[in-house]
């Protein structure tokens, strides 16, 4: 390589020359949530939930998005993610899973801004979101994700009284991963249902296949765990024999068991 050419080539290159987005990074923070049943002898039923902020400023202000912002000087798109939840809502993910760029040129009303989308998943179901920075707001949505009679999807999101219904359309299928259109963003700011209904989309195969569900569990966990985790992203019921069978392939029996009162200690188990 000339090196005195490629120096005299950067020594005249302007980065002021091209137009360039902004960017951004957004996260989609998922946690399986129990609720305990009337009775100690039934396991508490789970649902999964999304992460949200209600931003408190323009544009969308008020709305609930996903919580995300600007990539600054230095850092890494991950970097800004992890900073971006952190500031916004207290929560801070041990790991992030791109699930996405945005990058069509109106999808945001500032201007030209690109954003990638990831998934986390959250499995500290003490913590509590705590809004911050520029969000007014943190809060857990339960999530319902299915396809109508039209066959659009639906992405419903629930928190108290507060509800958020959006409709998709498949946009494209490639690699494993399924992008969404909006039709109908339900109060959802920006394209942020898209981006929450590809990243449920990545996780559904990726539970179907055991490559994540193990992400919302403990080290040692139960079989029953396992399948009420699996369930519950699927959205699916499945015979425990059925299950057992097939989890075989994919965890490894430990020498410990649950304790606790009111129920049958249970073998624990790990994964492979």
């Amino acid at each position: 390589m000339d090196n005195n050419s490629e120096q005299a080539f950067l020594a005249g290159y302007s980065m002021d020359d091209y137009e360039r987005p902004s960017v951004t990074a957004d996260v989609a923070a998922f946690m399986i949530r129990s609720e305990a049943c009337g009775s100690y002898r039934k396991e508490p039923q789970s649902r999964l939930s999304v992460l949200l902020i209600r931003r408190g400023g323009h544009p969308y202000k008020d709305c609930w998005a996903l919580p995300g912002g600007f990539l600054q000087k230095g850092e890494t798109i991950e970097e800004c993610a992890l900073r971006e939840i952190t500031e916004e809502a207290g929560v801070a993910p041990a790991a992030l899973m791109l699930t996405g760029l945005y990058t069509a040129p109106d999808r945001d009303p500032r201007g030209w801004i690109i954003s990638a989308a990831f998934a986390s998943v959250i499995t500290d179901t003490e913590t509590e979101p705590v809004g911050g920075d520029d969000a007014n707001d943190a809060q857990w949505f339960d999530v319902s994700f299915d396809n109508d009679d039209t066959g659009s999807a639906v992405l419903t999101l629930m928190h108290g009284n507060i509800r958020l219904e959006a409709h998709l359309t498949e946009h494209r299928s490639s690699f494993g991963r399924t992008e969404y259109r909006i039709a109908e963003s339900g109060g959802i700011a920006f394209d942020h249902a898209a981006m929450i209904a590809s990243a449920l989309s990545v996780l559904r195969s990726g539970a179907e296949n055991f490559s994540i569900i193990f992400d919302f569990l403990p080290e040692k966990f139960t079989l029953n765990q396992l399948q009420r985790v699996q369930e519950t992203i699927m959205n699916i019921s499945v015979l425990p024999p059925n299950f057992r069978r097939k989890a075989a392939d994919y965890v490894t029996e430990t020498d410990e068991y649950t304790s606790g009162a009111g129920h049958r200690p249970a073998k624990l188990f790990m994964k492979k």
